[in-house]
């Protein structure tokens, strides 16, 4: 076994070959489109923020005024972030007179884990 400067040990697979495989087919573009737009969506520290309370809501659900008193951030940078999860299809709204409420749309969030993470699905209770 050969040192790096690092420190860590190196195991030496000289002898070993490569032995190409398949690893499988390509996602096609319209679904990676998708599902990049859901990732990107689910990217961000507000956005993850939102997604958890609304997870956390006893009803499953939350207005925008209860958002942006738990995020402490402005009605307006609410409303933006919110439509993100929207139109990515992570999250439902309802307008409610002069409020919308949001919810989380479950089978979205289930059909990104399923195509983003396929090996996954077998072996969780998701």
């Amino acid at each position: 076994m050969a040192t790096p400067l690092a420190g860590i040990p190196i195991e030496d697979v000289s002898g070993e070959h490569c032995v190409p495989c398949s690893p499988g087919r390509l996602i096609d573009r319209d679904e990676v489109e998708t599902l990049t737009v859901q990732l990107k969506a689910m990217a961000d520290q507000t956005r993850l923020q939102i997604v958890h309370l609304i997870d956390k809501a006893p009803a499953g659900e939350l207005c925008v005024c209860d958002l942006t008193d738990s995020l402490d951030l402005a009605q307006p940078t609410v409303s933006r972030h919110l439509k993100i999860l929207t139109t990515a299809g992570l999250l439902r709204r309802e307008q409610r007179g002069t409020w919308a409420w949001f919810s989380i749309r479950w089978d979205a969030l289930q059909e990104l884990r399923k195509h983003a993470f396929p090996r996954g699905i077998d072996c969780s209770p998701f």
